[in-house]
């Protein structure tokens, strides 16, 4: 979607700040928050793509004539080629670090989402969705595993700072489309292209120099070869990814509609309610790092799916201000276990860092996409209200899954540790 490289109020500050030193964390490891800074403005871009999707749905779905399942499926192709196929990316990025896939992958998701505007017809904007897909998908792997063999002795930290760039520009995506397309129609999304060219260029200019210190393994990774892989536990963390998965797509995929639909709200409003959601989850990112250094990940995985329920089905009973306050505070909770899931993924696979990245953000966030098709025929079938009824009902399955998870190299239950012994 661990270590902190940084003390937790300095972080920010040395990341932005002072983006070209080297930031000394408080157990003795270094941070390259040069790199850090470049790895985090690519991942703004490519996540900038996605976010804007969200904003061009309701205008394809006028200008296309597509229908709420139609609409869905959207968002699983989507959602499969940003997401499901990270895994592959992340078995190449394992065995052959290439840092030139960076600014390729932020030209692509930059390009495919800009031509998403024109699109004549629905196929023709399926192969932009692609596009701009597999640009996402091609990118985190390899953000990820640079961010970690940079990230020191406080990972979640570290790969909270990586993270809010993405979750920035997911939160910025849809109020930027939604100002482009109300003023110049389908062909503003064309002006997203340029923000992302100015990342590729910055990019490529910069890697090279970064290169070595990117190989560089960071001074945890020696350590990895004393820890065990818990393909089980793993395997679980994919569970509960998917759920998380599923419920912030079913709401940033159906709350739009449920105000422009069923309260026949202004569609200005769509930009920001999805930034407040995307937003706050920002905010959860950055915030949850540290906590998760001091509580451990799992704990707070556990907590979160707890909060989640609660949160979810109050904002559907909330108008006004209340709509905005609980759903800020769902987009809180929620997204702040993004960076948290993959260092414990990370933890889960020790030998495999891009691997267990592309599993988290990616194949469990594709299989989530299913759960938005699903919902999709649930909202033609049955209504809106029935299909975000079921997505708020979600996150309680995931805080059952979660209680579950072992702690890295703590004792398993039998179930897991048969599913470890079959590798």
């Amino acid at each position: 979607m661990v270590a902190n490289p940084l003390a937790p109020a300095d972080a920010v500050t040395a990341g932005i700040v002072a983006p070209l030193s080297i930031v000394e964390t408080e157990a003795g490891a270094r941070l390259n928050a040069k790199l850090l800074s470049l790895l985090a403005l690519g991942h703004m871009m490519v996540d900038v793509a996605q976010g804007a999707l969200l904003a061009i749905l309701p205008f394809l779905r006028g200008a296309l004539g597509l229908t709420y399942a139609s609409t869905g499926v959207i968002i699983l192709v989507a959602t499969l080629t940003s997401s499901a196929i990270q895994p592959i990316f992340g078995y190449l990025s394992d065995r052959f670090s290439g840092r030139w896939i960076l600014p390729v992958s932020v030209l692509a998701s930059g390009a495919g989402v800009a031509l998403m505007g024109v699109a004549p017809s629905y196929a023709v904007l399926l192969l932009f969705v692609v596009l701009s897909g597999l640009g996402v998908a091609a990118y985190h792997p390899e953000g990820f595993k640079a961010a970690s063999e940079v990230a020191g002795d406080r990972k979640a930290t570290a790969l909270s700072f990586f993270s809010i760039g993405g979750n920035a520009g997911f939160a910025l995506g849809p109020p930027m489309t939604t100002a482009l397309i109300a003023g110049l129609g389908g062909s503003g999304s064309l002006v997203l292209f340029l923000p992302a060219l100015v990342a590729a260029a910055l990019l490529t200019t910069a890697l090279p120099s970064l290169a070595p210190a990117v190989e560089k393994k960071p001074a945890a990774a020696s350590h990895a070869d004393g820890r065990k892989t818990m393909v089980g536990a793993m395997t679980l963390l994919i569970v509960v990814v998917t759920l998380r998965s599923w419920t912030q797509l079913g709401f940033t995929t159906f709350i739009p509609f449920f105000y422009i639909d069923y309260l026949h709200a202004d569609p200005r409003l769509v930009g920001p309610l999805l930034f407040v959601f995307l937003g706050a989850g920002a905010a959860g990112t950055l915030i949850g790092g540290p906590i998760a250094d001091r509580w451990g990940p799992r704990r707070f995985l556990v907590a979160v799916f707890f909060l989640a329920t609660p949160l979810a089905a109050g904002f559907l009973f909330a108008r006004g201000v209340w709509a905005f306050v609980l759903l800020g505070a769902l987009g809180f909770v929620m997204i702040s276990t993004f960076s948290v899931s993959v260092v414990l993924g990370q933890a889960y696979l020790p030998r495999h860092q891009a691997m267990a990245a592309g599993l988290n953000v990616g194949f469990a966030g594709g299989v989530g996409g299913l759960g938005v098709a699903f919902l999709g025929l649930v909202a033609d079938h049955w209504g809106l209200v029935a299909a975000l009824g079921i997505t708020a009902a979600t996150p309680l399955f995931g805080f059952v899954a979660a209680l579950f998870l072992p702690e890295p190299g703590r004792p398993r239950s039998p179930l897991l540790r048969g599913a470890d012994m079959l590798t």
